[in-house]
């Protein structure tokens, strides 16, 4: 692949919240290519993306799946990504690799929960988006109340492109209004195009109108040209948008029902048109012997990708790479630039969900599966050899559920070790650890669901028996108020050289994270002791007070201490700082932490009473209630620890009607639990 023909690759992720139609969006886009020959549906447990029998059985995407199909001369690299807020992960390591996004809404709902947390993390990492309002078919779909909630909750500028033609049940097709023509397909999926319906033509103007006034107060170009000829041309919205879009200064708006086939040659049109190619994006960039380079998307290029999935099996590696630039075969040698080892690469695989293709070769731009890398890691650089280049890793969210696990079988304690291990190395947002007072397994993970899907899959690919057992939220401790000069004085002797080090603390509090400053002057402490003690302070933050839980929210100032000419070491600074946090933190008052979460519940109105008083026995704090049609959607925050098994719960109250989600808020302070502190020595 020549550098100018990398203008016809996009690589995209499908974003939404659960049950926004996500993976039917995906199943419609390789039916409408012609990648796929049937329509699969997500009911029935036929779709291309959800291969995997657990998510054929809940009904949800649980890992991200890649796909490659092609459009109009253009190759398109699909990543079908989870909605579910226990897989957010997927979600964040699936963004780290992409150039652009659809985000698809519920016509119905709109913005929801998750929609508005992926949205974010795409802001996080720069990818421009457009939208899809799916569902229009749908009793109470409406499009400009979706776009209305893209305005208000995701604060961007929507620029609506089409018009749709009829609504609910009668939804048929829409205007393209750049080039005011319409769309309509019919009961079996086939569309045909042509102009406007006499009674959508004035609406369809005024609503041409509005774009071209939106784009003219975003962009010089259309502007210019609005302000002589007093409208914009088609040819000039599509440039103008396209730049919007990568520059996230706008969001396209475009709409349909994948259910229906209605919208997705439409929607595949404005991903190519709108969503930028590997050269559209900035070089990535990384270190190189520890100063920072670029690396443009160019196959000819030094060989540099990121892996950022692995799928790790009882036959062997399946390792997801992102190629950013270069080239790289099948049989060539790659450094790990993390580690410095290097590796084979024994075979390259272009990717449609469970299915491959063996190719010769990947290039700058590509997104492939590779077979032969024995110790990469998600987040792993993969590089030439003679150009060795380090990217950043997707970052890793903190787990905050954990469970204990053991194996029933009396001589499956082997074989259940080396499971966790393998699950570990897929999805980095579950940890293993032994607990040191019990001696259990500890497998801890995102959320209830994100644990019962990683125990069922242990179950099924090995065999095993696994008992489990409750959940147990991570709780962390933060300082309420510090103490300020706290002095602490190590000295060790035990013949030969001795240690020495004198340190004096300040510690408060603070918003969240950790801070370390020194105010010493004078060279009372040298630098490299400095910094010793603040290895030790973070040495120190493993286990707090309360209840030997992580420590976060707290400053820490080195404001004075001493050293001995012959007896002071970044060892003995290192344990003075460890030692001295630790009788700090037992001086200052300190409170528990626990895991919140935001839950939004959709009920009917009749039933809206008794789930409000649930949630406030469940120490739920009520953030707003609104009606829409016949039901009530209740938004509050949770503590975690509370919504194990709250689905059961509201089945019950709601004969089964009632449906919420969740999404992480943070952490809050557990009532009444805090410490008096104590008087520093």
């Amino acid at each position: 692949m020549r550098t100018d023909q990398l203008n016809n690759v996009r690589n995209l992720g499908i974003l939404a919240h659960v049950d926004a139609g996500k993976t039917t969006v995906t199943e419609r886009i390789l039916y409408v290519t012609g990648t796929t020959h049937k329509r699969g549906e997500v009911h029935d447990g036929t779709t291309v993306t959800d291969f995997d029998p657990q998510e054929r059985d809940r009904g949800i995407t649980i890992f991200a799946a890649a796909v490659s199909c092609v459009w109009d001369g253009h190759r398109i690299n699909l990543l079908d990504t989870p909605g579910h807020v226990d897989f957010s992960d997927e979600v964040e390591r699936s963004l780290r690799v992409l150039d652009g996004a659809i985000a698809v809404f519920d016509g119905v709902a709109g913005v929801e929960p998750q929609s508005e947390a992926v949205w974010r993390r795409a802001d996080r990492h720069g990818v421009p988006r457009i939208a899809f309002v799916n569902k229009l078919d749908r009793a109470g779909a409406d499009l400009d109340t979706a776009v209305e909630s893209i305005r208000a909750r995701l604060h961007g500028t929507p620029l609506v492109v089409q018009l749709p033609i009829g609504r609910e049940d009668t939804f048929t097709g829409v205007v393209d209004l750049p080039r005011m023509r319409a769309l309509l397909w019919d009961d079996d999926g086939a569309f045909t195009e042509g102009p406007v319906p006499e009674p959508l033509l004035e609406e369809a103007l005024r609503r041409r109108r509005l774009l071209e006034e939106t784009v003219a107060e975003l962009h010089p170009v259309a502007l210019e040209e609005f302000c002589a000829e007093s409208a914009i041309s088609a040819q000039t919205l599509t440039s103008v948008l396209r730049d919007l879009t990568r520059t996230g200064e706008g969001v396209v708006v475009v709409c349909g029902s994948a259910y229906r086939d209605r919208g997705i040659e439409p929607l595949l049109d404005a991903a190519v048109a709108y969503l930028p190619s590997p050269l559209d994006v900035p070089a990535v960039r990384g270190v190189q012997d520890g100063s920072p380079q670029e690396r443009a998307a160019d196959p000819a290029a030094p060989f540099s990708a990121l892996v950022f999935k692995v799928n790790a099996t009882a036959t062997g590696r399946l390792t997801y790479v992102r190629v950013y630039s270069g080239t790289v075969r099948k049989g060539d040698t790659v450094l790990d630039a993390g580690t410095g080892r290097t590796e084979r690469i024994g075979r390259i695989l272009r990717v449609r969900a469970d299915r491959h293709t063996e190719v010769d070769r990947a290039v700058a731009g590509d997104i492939v599966a590779v077979v032969g890398l024995k110790t990469s890691r998600t987040g792993t650089t993969l590089c030439a050899p003679s150009a060795p280049l380090l990217l950043e890793p997707p970052a890793a969210t903190d787990p905050v559920v954990s469970v204990a696990v053991e194996a029933r079988g009396g001589g499956d304690a082997d074989r259940l070790a080396t499971a966790l291990a393998r699950l570990v190395e897929e999805d980095p947002s579950l940890t293993v650890r032994t607990d040191a007072e019990t001696g259990q397994t500890v497998l801890s993970g995102m959320g209830e669901l994100h644990l019962e899907v990683a125990v069922e899959k242990i179950r099924r690919a090995n065999g095993l028996e696994v008992g489990v057992g409750r959940p147990q939220v991570a709780h962390r401790e933060t300082v309420a108020s510090g103490v300020s000069g706290l002095l602490y004085r190590h000295v060790k002797q035990d013949g030969g050289a001795g240690q020495f080090a004198h340190v004096v603390l300040d510690v408060g509090p603070l918003e969240a994270g950790f801070e370390f400053h020194s105010t010493v002057t004078g060279g009372r402490v040298p630098r490299e002791y400095v910094r010793a003690v603040e290895a030790g302070c973070r040495d120190a933050l493993a286990d707090g007070p309360l209840g030997g839980h992580p420590v976060t929210g707290l400053r820490v100032t080195l404001t004075d201490g001493a050293t001995h000419p012959k007896d002071s070491s970044e060892l003995a600074f290192r344990a003075a700082g460890r030692l001295a946090l630790r009788e700090a933190l037992r001086a200052c008052r300190m409170v528990l932490l626990e895991p919140v979460v935001e839950v939004t519940v959709v009920v009917p109105g009749e039933t809206a009473g008794g789930v409000l008083g649930d949630l406030a026995a469940r120490r739920g704090r009520i953030l707003d209630t609104s009606a829409r049609t016949d039901t009530v959607v209740i938004t509050a925050t949770v503590p975690l620890a509370e919504v194990f098994g709250y689905a059961t719960r509201l089945r019950g109250r709601t004969q089964g009607r009632g449906t919420f989600t969740t999404r992480t808020a943070g952490y809050a302070p557990v009532p009444g639990v805090a410490s008096a502190g104590e008087p520093s020595r």
